[in-house]
């Protein structure tokens, strides 16, 4: 038995941060009812064409879900949904600021009737205080929160290329929306779960937050380098070819010296015996290390550090995760049905003895039928309602 099993879902979502958090509940075992308008659904399915004719980041997060695809104003559809969500267990919701409201489908209202209902609401910026009805989109959260300002080149600040501000709202409500179900068995009372993605990816900038309190200096912007522990990041081998490796403290300092440099007397300069003295001194003691590091070939750099202890990694492509082989032997490669037919997926990270539920994407509409069947919306009225454009 799947840890959700038996847990209903509703969710009126689009995008990442929605679907991101209940594409998880639905691999743990829940039955996710994915709300989506009629002809175009969810505005993630027209992104991109690039899984087979199919959106990537509409395949990546709506797996194992059922799809209804439904005009949610008109009157007979609207009485629907509020049945369907009232006997639900979960509400997810991220449309624009107050839509769910106008729609009936606030947590005071269902709760009234349902004193057992999880409500999760994920917007830009939360329930209330002066931005509540501005509307958000990630790159806007990565430049609110602050973390533009940390990331990038010297010159010039660069986005998280994954959608990091909906990620981590979406984890959040995920993992809220699973503390509440424990409580909720406890107790026998929902919970209304108010999920912001500035307050979401503000939580992450909180090694930033603190390096510069009081007004002291931000991290600098330093590429793919770390901005306050050096060495660690790329540095560049022989042939042009970049080794990433990082260095925690320094007793790694000293082995890094005598065994990966080859220089004794760096090891034992007292100015770069922690990482305060190094950091202070980058500007002389990089272009040292670069010089090093240049006239050797990759492998042996890497098998350097590995003598020395000193954590590395290879600076791999898109293209080369798909091959790395540590996911090959942890054999976290499975299949998952599409409209455009089976297309390789990650197993979600965690351990369990049976593999998670991964039932296919669905096509727009798809459950449509079934479900507005349950709500006694039978085929005639559900023909005359996809003539008038209602219901897919």
């Amino acid at each position: 038995m799947q840890p959700l099993q038996g847990i209903t879902v509703v969710s009126l979502e689009h995008a990442i941060a929605g679907p991101f958090a209940t594409r998880q509940l639905a691999d743990l075992g829940a039955r996710v009812i994915k709300v989506e308008r009629p002809g175009s659904g969810d505005f993630a399915r027209g992104y991109d064409k690039r899984v087979r004719g199919l959106a990537s980041h509409f395949v990546w997060t709506n797996r194992s879900k059922e799809s209804l695809s439904i005009d949610v104003k008109h009157p007979r559809l609207a009485d629907a949904l509020f049945r369907l969500v009232a006997g639900a267990d979960v509400l997810v919701q991220n449309l624009a600021p107050g839509a769910a409201d106008r729609l009936g489908l606030g947590y005071e209202t269902l709760a009234a009737i349902n004193p057992g209902i999880i409500v999760c609401d994920i917007s830009g910026y939360g329930s209330d205080g002066p931005d509540r009805d501005r509307k958000a989109y990630d790159l806007l959260i990565q430049s609110e929160s602050g973390f533009l300002s940390v990331t990038g080149t010297p010159e010039e600040m660069c986005k998280a290329g994954p959608s990091i501000a909906d990620i981590s709202a979406g984890m959040y409500a995920y993992s809220n929306i699973l503390a509440a179900l424990l409580e909720r068995g406890r107790t026998g009372k929902g919970r209304h779960i108010d999920i912001s993605m500035l307050e979401s990816l503000g939580e992450w900038m909180s090694y930033p937050l603190y390096y510069a309190i009081d007004d002291q200096p931000p991290p600098p912007r330093a590429g793919a380098a770390h901005a306050t522990i050096f060495p660690y990041g790329p540095f560049e081998a022989s042939d042009g070819n970049r080794v990433m490796f990082g260095l925690q403290n320094n007793r790694e300092w000293v082995s890094f010296c005598r065994l990966v440099l080859q220089r004794d007397d760096l090891a034992n300069d007292p100015a770069y015996a922690d990482n305060a003295g190094r950091q202070a001194a980058r500007p002389t003691l990089e272009p040292m290390i670069r010089d090093i590091l240049r006239q050797l070939p990759p492998d042996e750099i890497r098998r350097r550090l590995d003598q020395a202890q000193i954590a590395n990694a290879r600076v791999n492509s898109v293209h080369e995760l798909w091959s790395h082989p540590q996911l090959a032997a942890r054999q976290r490669w499975r299949s998952v049905g599409t409209p455009a037919g089976p297309v390789p997926t990650l197993l979600p990270p965690g351990s369990w003895p049976e593999d998670p539920r991964l039932d296919p994407v669905p096509a727009l509409g798809e459950h449509t039928d079934r479900i507005l069947d349950t709500l006694g919306i039978d085929a005639a009225e559900r023909a005359a309602l996809r003539a008038a454009g209602a219901i897919q």
